[in-house]
């Protein structure tokens, strides 16, 4: 079977059955496990995601309202690799190739293949789109057990932490500039993870927030997990924008408790490794219940 992965999530879920042989093309950003970036890439950005928060913002808020994608669609590979089965998704257009740019480059396909559409909103559903891939690529037997394993991690560790004596404050920044809180399965990692985050609503989009909401809010806990980029640009991307002056007085900032983390990795995709994610955040949240060995590549904090 050859397959075609339009996001980097789905890529790691192929992967992690064991699908890796079968990958014939990715996006620029499959990245994980490392043999994803050796195969040909589908999909290349349209914006420079090297530039200043607020310009990248500007950049894919300008091709989204003339209703174009942020993301190109390379159709003549895409035709040469022939694939029998496209794994894509329709839950945000600024983190694969819209539903219109495929159907575009499906039209040069001497034959059409299954596209499978995730969608997910939650925990559960991300464990249940590896069965729906399970179920497209004839694994599902290996994607039951996978997704039942993932979902047995999360629910020790829900269960370790709610024994903690205070479960911390938290908002969790998905952009920096302007401000936006995670949304969709990142309020509800925080939660199986000992925390209560304070902004962000479970299952929704992310969402703007201003400065004066995030001080009023005084979280014990400031989660930097910017869509997309691992801790060393999260980490930077904040110093660089320089801590306002009435922060200071919060109390993550007093007592130290603002962290850049892997968000690429174990945040931003809905894959396998959110798993890890929730792990990360108990440490964070609760190093005397869960103990957690983490390299500054994950970790930083700021």
């Amino acid at each position: 079977m050859q397959i075609c992965s339009l996001l980097p999530s789905a890529t790691e879920i192929l992967y992690a059955l064991q699908l890796g042989d079968s990958v014939a093309g990715v996006t620029h950003e499959c990245d994980f496990p490392p043999d994803a970036a050796k195969k040909p890439v589908l999909i290349r950005p349209r914006v420079d995601s090297t530039a200043p928060l607020a310009e990248l913002d500007r950049q894919v808020n300008e091709l989204v309202a003339r209703g174009e994608s942020i993301y190109a669609v390379d159709a003549e590979l895409l035709a040469n690799l022939a694939p029998d089965l496209i794994v894509t998704q329709d839950l945000c257009h600024a983190c694969a190739a819209s539903p219109g740019d495929l159907a575009t480059a499906l039209t040069r396909l001497p034959k059409h293949p299954r596209v499978l559409s995730l969608s997910p909103h939650s925990l559960a559903d991300v464990w249940q789109d590896i069965c729906r891939v399970g179920e497209a690529t004839r694994t599902s037997t290996e994607a039951e057990a996978l997704a039942a394993k993932l979902a047995a991690r999360v629910a020790t560790i829900q269960s370790l932490t709610a024994n903690a004596s205070k479960r911390p404050r938290v908002v969790c920044l998905e952009w920096l500039d302007p401000f936006y809180v995670g949304g969709h399965w990142v309020p509800e990692m925080v939660v199986n993870a000992g925390g209560e985050d304070v902004l962000g609503r479970a299952g929704e989009r992310s969402f703007r927030v201003t400065p004066e909401q995030i001080e009023h809010s005084d979280p014990d806990v400031i989660m930097v997990m910017q869509c997309g980029f691992a801790a060393e640009r999260n980490a930077a991307d904040f110093r660089a924008r320089g801590l306002l002056e009435t922060w200071r007085s919060l109390s993550a900032v007093r007592e130290r408790r603002v962290y850049a983390v892997d968000a690429n990795s174990y945040f931003s995709r809905p894959g396998p490794r959110l798993a890890d994610g929730v792990e990360l955040l108990a440490h964070i949240f609760h190093p005397d219940l869960f103990l957690l060995r983490v390299p500054t590549s994950t970790l930083c904090r700021l």
